[in-house]
């Protein structure tokens, strides 16, 4: 696996430095290194801030200046939970072209996992919030359609809904979305019945799930929901903001996770791109502000990747789950 970070990401101060805090990124990296410990092959890579161009085939023009000139005149606040300061416009430039790296190196047959922060899913085309400047993984699936991917997978499981992955790719019928998520919890979005506007209904998929649900309930809405999906879909490539805050030890998130739980979710959707012919998986990191837990979540999803994927069958009484099934039914056969 190719490791794509940059020093950049430990310089971005949040205004709420305590919880997504520059020390998040050491201690992701702690994890990279506990997995070259126990075995994995690793390869640490540069990066290179993301061509302007890129940027604007997700966001808006207006926005971007607006992110660049706040952080060169010294920083400021977009959003009450969401600031910038001197650092962050290089900060977010370099984290998507981590994105970018890991995007290229998984066209090129290796697996990757972009170390970086701040986190991305909650921007849209023109705004910032939950912590998040630019939308590091709508970066990578606009990238790689850009060489020729045709249809793209972008799977999140961080404990909250990528709202602004989902707003996005709403309308498109080349890139899925599919989330597992704490519901309700912030921001408010990630029903089951939002499926995607126009040509891209059915193409978003949420697993609205209940505080403090385990890796049971994660299992049905892979089992039931996402797999039948992904293979449906056929994509060319598999994207996964790996956010670490469903993990039980976390101070924002709800969820019962442990870090293990990661590692076959990493597991599960590497043997799901084998089957379907997809190039080997390109990660992203979104949340997780418990630093242990978020090294171990770390190591156990770069572990994951060689790991066999786990027996897990879909229960029909999962009754999250049953409701996304029920609303994507009439746009996926595989779930009639």
């Amino acid at each position: 696996m190719h490791i794509y970070s940059d020093p950049a990401s430990e310089h971005h101060l949040q205004n709420i430095p305590h919880i997504e805090a520059p020390a998040r990124f050491p201690a992701a990296l702690a994890g990279v290194r506990h997995a070259a410990k126990s075995g994995a092959q690793l390869e640490h890579c540069p990066c290179k801030p993301a061509p302007r161009s890129t940027l604007e085939a997700v966001h808006a023009p207006a926005y971007l200046d607006q992110l660049e000139g706040l952080s060169a005149s010294g920083g400021g606040y977009l959003h009450f939970d969401t600031a910038l300061d001197q650092h962050s416009w290089r900060a977010v430039t370099l984290a998507s072209g981590a994105a970018i790296g890991a995007v290229e190196s998984a066209l090129s047959g290796t697996a990757a996992f972009a170390i970086a922060r701040p986190p991305g899913h909650h921007a849209g085309r023109d705004y910032g919030m939950g912590f998040c400047l630019v939308n590091h993984i709508a970066v990578a699936a606009e990238y790689a359609r850009s060489q020729g991917i045709e249809r793209v997978a972008i799977l999140d499981w961080d404990v909250h809904h990528g709202n602004g992955t989902q707003d996005i790719f709403d309308a498109s019928d080349d890139v899925l979305y599919l989330s597992a998520h704490q519901s309700p919890f912030y921001p408010g979005t990630g029903g089951a019945r939002e499926v995607g506007e126009g040509r891209g209904q059915g193409f978003t998929v949420n697993a609205s799930l209940p505080a403090s649900s385990g890796e049971d309930l994660y299992a049905a809405a892979f089992a039931g929901l996402f797999v039948p999906i992904l293979r449906e879909f056929r994509p060319g490539l598999i994207l996964v903001s790996a956010g670490y805050d469903a993990h039980r030890a976390d101070p924002l998130g709800g969820m019962q996770l442990e870090g293990d739980s990661f590692g076959r979710f990493t597991a599960e959707l590497t043997a799901v791109a084998r089957e379907v012919g997809a190039a080997p998986l390109a990660l992203l990191l979104e949340g997780g502000y418990n630093l242990d837990a978020l090294t171990q979540s770390v190591a156990a999803t770069i572990n994951g990747g060689e790991q066999e994927a786990p027996a897990w069958e879909y229960a029909a009484d999962a009754s999250p789950v049953e409701a996304a099934r029920r609303a994507l039914a009439p746009f996926w056969q595989s779930l009639r």
